[in-house]
């Protein structure tokens, strides 16, 4: 099978997309730097944050997060530490151990959230047209989608 290599346009495309994603990223980690946080303790605690109670099951906030067990593990022991979210185990079956954000944790994220949003729409989101922000969207749906079913 002869090899469909990339066009001049698409190369630009993934080339432009290698390059700022990790420059973005990184950008959006500093400024999260003087709360103590980095992106991946912002994400889980946001996504708790959305959780009923402000909790979810260790094994579902794991695949939230595309984490192993032993990834949301070692990723648990900071927020943790700081007492920004506590392990609590089920009192219907104790094999089952929920993440639960903390007062500390809902007040963190409380203080961050407005400055992480600020962040993300000066670097990202002021700088694209809504038409553009709807194409970023529908773009990484469709892939996020193609890769669920990849990795399946």
């Amino acid at each position: 099978m002869a090899t469909n290599w990339l066009s001049p346009a698409e190369m630009t495309a993934w080339r432009s997309f290698i390059t700022t994603t990790g420059d973005l990223l990184r950008a959006i980690e500093h400024e999260l730097e003087p709360f103590g946080l980095d992106m991946g303790d912002y994400q889980l605690l946001a996504m708790l944050s959305e959780a009923p109670e402000q909790q979810l099951r260790m094994c579902d906030l794991a695949d939230a997060l595309r984490l192993t067990r032993g990834g949301l593990t070692r990723r648990m022991e900071g927020v943790v530490k700081k007492k920004l979210v506590s392990r609590v185990q089920s009192s219907e079956d104790g094999r089952v151990a929920f993440a639960q954000m903390t007062a500390k944790g809902v007040s963190t994220l409380a203080a961050v959230a407005p400055e992480h949003v600020q962040t993300v729409r000066r670097l990202m989101i002021d700088q694209l047209t809504p038409a553009e922000v709807k194409a970023i969207g529908s773009a990484f749906g469709k892939i996020s989608k193609n890769l669920a079913e990849e990795l399946k």
